[in-house]
């Protein structure tokens, strides 16, 4: 053989002693990256688990809050097997980890508003001002609660419209919960001529009230002269009932109230508006007839 077959030749055997050396050596690594895959992949759903099972022992914790908090440790959990599996090739993991928390800082900034939302659909998870299937309104916001998620809620208009509302809208503003005590007050105001009997006014209000088995006897219906207006004296109806049947009594109240009114003679009068004044300014507006008209 000549010079140059015999460099090529010990070439060659270098070369496959350090493949050797190296398939060796990352061999190793493989698998322990595989098996720090396969615990690490076993952990984080066992973690998970873990989690979701001991936020439902908790009362008052949503089932969605509970999927939710699990998902964030199996995903965390995973994250951190990834990274070690990466230090298992010599992979400088400080510069990833810091990779990571300037992309989540970017993300983050890019979805302030959707992290807003996640923020409020956790608080309103929490402290629960709402659940499903109560009414609410907020002012702009008004329906029955259909589903709360982490994003956004779900509510069903009374005219059965599907309105969908951001959490944030929903936890920075007042409150108002129609369904979540057991029991409402009702008020009636009714006006009656200044020459009606109040008594009999107050009687037969009352006396509806008394006969209808759903208004409740405790707190007791109440009866009371509220304001001399204008032109009536406003009477008003205190009465107790279940929240369920707040609506039905009332509507029924009203136009039980009324037509008693009717068959017992009283009154309830309308504004009116007298006129003080010359029969000149009465007869004012016919000056300002149409020329054209007064040559026709």
């Amino acid at each position: 053989m000549d010079l140059d077959t015999n460099e090529a030749i010990l070439a060659t055997q270098a070369a496959l002693a350090q493949a050797s050396q190296l398939a060796v050596q990352y061999s190793f690594s493989i698998v322990g990256a595989l098996l720090l895959l396969f615990i690490g992949w076993w952990l984080a759903a066992l973690l998970s688990r873990w989690t979701h099972a001991g936020l439902m022992r908790v009362r008052g914790i949503d089932e969605t809050l509970a999927r939710f908090f699990a998902n964030v440790v199996r995903y965390g959990a995973l994250i951190l097997v990834f990274v070690t599996v990466l230090g298992q090739f010599g992979v400088q993991t400080a510069s990833i980890i810091a990779a990571l928390g300037a992309a989540g800082l970017a993300i983050g900034l890019a979805l302030q508003g959707t992290l807003q939302n996640i923020a409020a659909g956790i608080m309103l998870l929490v402290l629960r001002p709402f659940r499903v299937g109560e009414y609410i309104d907020t002012g702009s916001i008004s329906g029955t609660i259909v589903e709360i998620g982490l994003f956004a809620t779900e509510l069903k208009t009374p005219d059965g419209l599907y309105r969908l509302a951001p959490n944030s809208t929903l936890w920075n503003v007042p409150i108002t919960n129609f369904s979540r005590l057991p029991t409402r007050r009702f008020e009636l105001k009714v006006g009656i001529d200044y020459n009606d009997d109040i008594d009999l006014a107050e009687e037969i209000m009352r006396d509806h009230a008394e006969a209808d088995a759903r208004v409740l006897k405790d707190p007791a219906i109440s009866t009371h002269v509220d304001q001399l207006g204008d032109s009536a004296v406003v009477i008003t109806l205190w009465y107790w009932t279940a929240a369920s049947d707040f609506w039905s009594t009332s509507r029924e109240m009203i136009k039980k109230v009324k037509k008693s009114f009717d068959e017992n003679g009283i009154s309830i009068p309308f504004p009116q508006v007298t006129y003080h004044g010359s029969p000149q300014m009465v007869a004012l507006p016919e000056r300002f007839v149409d020329a054209r008209a007064k040559e026709a």
